[in-house]
């Protein structure tokens, strides 16, 4: 769909994009430009009060373990993981090196 932008007027979005989009009155919407695309997404209800306060305990400590950055495996660091993939490197080329003939 192709509307025409006046000077003087504000861009409106048609009915029928707002309601496949699910916009309906009364909700709120945040805009965001990107590379000259504008997004328009909305606000999503909060979830205050929804929660009982053992729940938002568990909710918030595995938040913040999130934050601290995916971690996975035996490695504390990246740097650890580096040194052990560089030592297999070695030696692998060890021993192909022995299995020459």
């Amino acid at each position: 769909m192709i509307t025409l932008v006046q000077s003087k007027k504000p861009i409106v979005v048609p009915d029928s994009l707002r309601r496949r989009a699910g916009i309906k009155p009364g909700d709120r919407l945040e805009f965001k430009v990107s590379g000259g695309i504008i997004n328009i997404i909305p606000e999503l209800p909060s979830a205050t009060g929804e929660h009982t306060p053992g729940q938002k305990r568990v909710i918030d400590a595995r938040l913040a373990e999130a934050r601290k950055g995916p971690y996975y495996g035996p490695f504390d660091t990246a740097g650890k993981a580096i040194k052990f993939l560089r030592k297999q490197i070695k030696t692998r080329k060890s021993s192909a090196q022995k299995a020459r003939p």
